[in-house]
C-alpha cells in the first residue's frame, strides 16, 4: 500500500509542474493531459524499481513518450478554413506577445521545441537535457543554437521600428 500511497503524494505534487512541461512541448491543453497521463501511467508499472527522487524519470519518460508521438503518423482532425481573426487591443500586448512566442516555438521542429522548453522553462543544464532527450550535449548545443536562430528571425516575434532619419 506504500507504494501506492507513494505514487499518489508525487502526482498530487509534481503533476502541474509535469503538466506544463507536456504543455509546452504540444502546445495544446488536451493533448497535454494525455501526454501526462500516458507518462504518469508507463511510471506507475515501473513504480517500485525507481530509485530516489522519481521526477526526472518521470520527466525522461514524458519525453521520451512525446517523442514517440512525433514519430507517430498524424491521425487526427485537420481545419479547412483558417479562424477568424482576433481584433488587438492595447490593454492584452502582453498577452500577444507571449502568444507570438508560442506561435513562433510552434513553428520549430520538434526536437529544437522540446530542447528550448528545458533549457529554458525547465531551466535544466545541457548535459541533464541531453541525458533526458538520449543526444549529446553537443547536439543540444547546436538544437538549441538553431532554434534560437530561428526564432530571432520569426516573423511573429518581429519588432517594427520605424525610425525616421535625422
Amino acid at each position: 500500500m506504500s507504494t501506492r500511497t507513494d505514487f499518489d503524494e508525487f502526482v498530487a505534487a509534481r503533476s502541474s509542474r509535469l503538466l506544463r512541461t507536456a504543455y509546452l512541448l504540444t502546445r495544446d491543453h488536451a493533448l497535454a493531459e494525455d501526454l501526462l497521463q500516458t507518462a504518469l501511467t508507463k511510471a506507475w508499472f515501473s513504480w517500485s524499481r525507481i530509485e530516489g527522487d522519481p521526477e526526472p524519470y518521470v520527466r525522461k519518460v514524458l519525453v521520451n513518450t512525446f517523442a514517440s508521438w512525433w514519430r507517430r503518423k498524424w491521425n487526427s482532425e485537420h481545419a479547412y478554413a483558417e479562424p477568424p481573426e482576433v481584433a488587438r487591443s492595447g490593454e492584452h500586448d502582453e498577452s500577444d506577445q507571449r502568444q507570438d512566442l508560442w506561435t513562433a516555438m510552434g513553428r520549430l521542429p520538434r526536437r529544437q521545441r522540446a530542447v528550448i522548453v528545458l533549457r529554458f522553462v525547465e531551466d535544466l543544464s545541457e548535459a541533464e537535457t541531453a541525458r533526458l532527450l538520449g543526444i549529446s550535449p553537443g547536439t543540444v548545443k547546436s538544437q538549441t543554437s538553431r532554434a534560437l536562430a530561428h526564432l530571432r528571425v520569426d516573423p511573429a516575434l518581429a519588432t517594427e521600428t520605424t525610425e525616421e532619419p535625422s
